[in-house]
């Protein structure tokens, strides 16, 4: 039930933490420890997990069972993507990827789906396994789908702004549209955002900014572990419709006259 699915890889969690804003290695290994997760996401042009010589996060983890996920935060066309992700596989061994094209560096952080879709097509054809952050748009996530995503990741809001799940119903639409896992990314802010996110179909959800830059990291850290648990048996469980009117929790069939 908790176990999650992408190409060749199964996680025994369904949460997925970012490794940023954090100020020490340290304090990001406990971290995500207490959150449970066992997959990390890195920005591979700006956190070194390749050079040995250097602080490296990859040690720091040394002996756990989390992964490493690369990602391409800082590309902003495919060409930049797929010389990076090459590289970094080269130099690492690691295929698991989360690929995005950033469009908009300035103010949104909004991803370039058009670029994304056209380094997902050559990187399937690599062998790469793809997470591929997009936009909430379900046609696009289709397309990514087509062009050999394993997993589409569709925004809950913008990269850091931790305003939540913006457009439920795109989220419902994207888990509609593909078949391959959806991972809710950027833009959750709290667990009650992570359990939304779970509650209306997701298969996962990745947070970095609502853990690393709480009050409490680790506190914050186990609420989200916690809250991606009860919002997938939420959804399995399945809610009950809603109403625009009271219905008794004891029906009044067969009570007793006075």
């Amino acid at each position: 039930m908790h176990t999650l699915h992408i190409g060749k890889y199964t996680l025994g969690s369904r949460l997925i933490v970012g490794s940023g804003k954090y100020d020490s290695f340290e304090m990001t290994k406990a971290a995500t420890l207490a959150s449970g997760s066992e997959l990390i996401t890195v920005a591979v042009r700006r956190l070194n997990i390749t050079n040995p010589n250097e602080p490296n996060l990859r040690d720091t983890f040394a002996g756990t069972n989390v992964k490493f996920l690369p990602n391409s935060a800082g590309c902003t066309t495919a060409e930049e993507a797929i010389t990076l992700f090459r590289l970094t596989r080269e130099a690492t061994g690691i295929d698991l990827i989360k690929l995005e094209v950033i469009g908009d560096t300035q103010k949104t952080l909004y991803p370039d789906v058009l670029e994304t879709i056209k380094a997902c097509e050559v990187l399937a054809r690599d062998g790469f396994t793809i997470m591929a952050y997009t936009s909430d748009d379900p046609i696009m996530a289709r397309r990514l789908e087509d062009a050999g995503a394993h997993a589409i990741m569709p925004l809950a809001a913008p990269i850091g702004s931790g305003l939540g799940v913006q457009n439920k119903y795109n989220i419902v639409f994207v888990r509609e549209a593909v078949k391959v896992p959806i991972i809710v990314d950027a833009g959750i802010g709290c667990a009650s955002d992570a359990a939304l996110a779970m509650e209306l179909g997701a298969d996962g959800v990745l947070t970095n900014t609502a853990i690393a830059q709480a009050q409490n990291p680790m506190m914050m850290a186990e609420a989200m572990k916690n809250a991606v648990i009860a919002g997938r048996l939420s959804y399995l469980a399945g809610r009950i419709p809603k109403r625009p009117y009271a219905t008794a929790s004891s029906p009044i069939d067969g009570m007793i006259q006075f």
